[in-house]
């Protein structure tokens, strides 16, 4: 145990989820870790419904837990995240969803995988959407990475040089987190509607580039509400566009060349879509042909800041 006396600092962001904000806290509150081992940061970014109340509750009902509630105006995740992380007493940074739901050995599992390789500078795990009612006809594997779907790999592993951890699930060393800055809120993530991702990608290149090893494993999980009923055009293209809005500001940011470099790869990944699309007329999946296009075509829009 840390001389703070808690192992892993727990930080979600939270905007407008008051229907499942609940089943977060609840799914940590019951970890197979000690109470006295772990906290958990809730930083509230703007929400105009019942989240602050939901959260409050909570904390005071179950006093014998170390649950934070803190607001950040600044909107973005980005923002929140770093709020969070600044107040963090354990060595241990976890980044979770506010409506995600933590396995019940998720804390303690992170805690012995860390002791267990001393060489970690971060990890990742696995996030399976929980769809409801069900999961739409037409979703796929490529489209359901938009709603938080993880799957790396089936063993404990290193993540490749151009892979990393998604920000709902993901743990870093306090001491590394302090080192690169934190997340860069010129990728704020969700702000409002619009929506300038890659702030996890661009963290975790940066700490790749300080000579950390970052790892996966399936066995850290947690379940990601997913409801069907908002996966409309609308949203998918915010979602799709705001992962190549963030893109283009982080590549910009490196030099044209990166940018241009970036465009791209992005058109041979639309022609890699059109195939896929095939491929599911040819196995009885048309429902999926235009999701997997449209993706990329929204991503390239992004990209292109259209």
């Amino acid at each position: 145990m840390s001389q703070t006396g808690t192992d892993i600092s727990v930080v979600i962001c939270t905007y407008n989820r008051a229907d499942y904000i609940g089943e977060a806290m609840s799914s940590l509150y019951t970890q197979t870790l000690a109470k006295n081992r772990f906290e958990v940061i809730l930083v509230n970014n703007n929400s105009t419904d019942h989240t602050a109340t939901v959260c409050k509750d909570f904390i005071e009902a179950h006093p014998d837990a170390s649950f934070t509630y803190l607001e950040e105006n600044r909107q973005g995740a980005s923002f929140a995240r770093n709020t969070g992380a600044a107040i963090a007493r354990s060595p241990l940074l976890c980044f979770m969803d506010d409506d995600a739901v933590a396995a019940s050995d998720y804390l303690e599992k992170i805690v012995v995988f860390f002791e267990q390789h001393p060489d970690a500078g971060g990890l990742g795990g696995r996030i399976i959407p929980r769809y409801i009612p069900g999961e739409p006809k037409w979703m796929s594997h490529f489209v359901s990475s938009l709603v938080g779907n993880f799957d790396y790999s089936k063993t404990v592993t290193v993540f490749s040089p151009n892979k990393y951890p998604l920000e709902s699930n993901m743990i870093i060393r306090k001491a590394d987190f302090d080192a690169v800055n934190g997340f860069n809120t010129a990728l704020p993530g969700v702000k409002g509607t619009l929506r300038i991702g890659g702030e996890g990608k661009e963290f975790f290149l940066k700490l790749k580039a300080l000579g950390r090893v970052i790892y996966y494993d399936p066995a850290i999980r947690v379940e990601h509400v997913v409801e069907t009923r908002k996966l409309t055009p609308e949203y998918m293209y915010r979602v799709a566009s705001g992962i190549g809005r963030g893109e283009m500001v982080r590549t910009k940011a490196i030099g044209q060349w990166s940018y241009l470099k970036k465009i791209a790869e992005y058109i041979f990944k639309l022609g890699a879509a059109f195939i896929l699309a095939a491929g599911y007329l040819l196995q009885g999946y048309p429902a999926r042909m235009k999701p997997v296009i449209q993706f990329r075509i929204d991503a390239l829009k992004g990209l292109l800041n259209h």
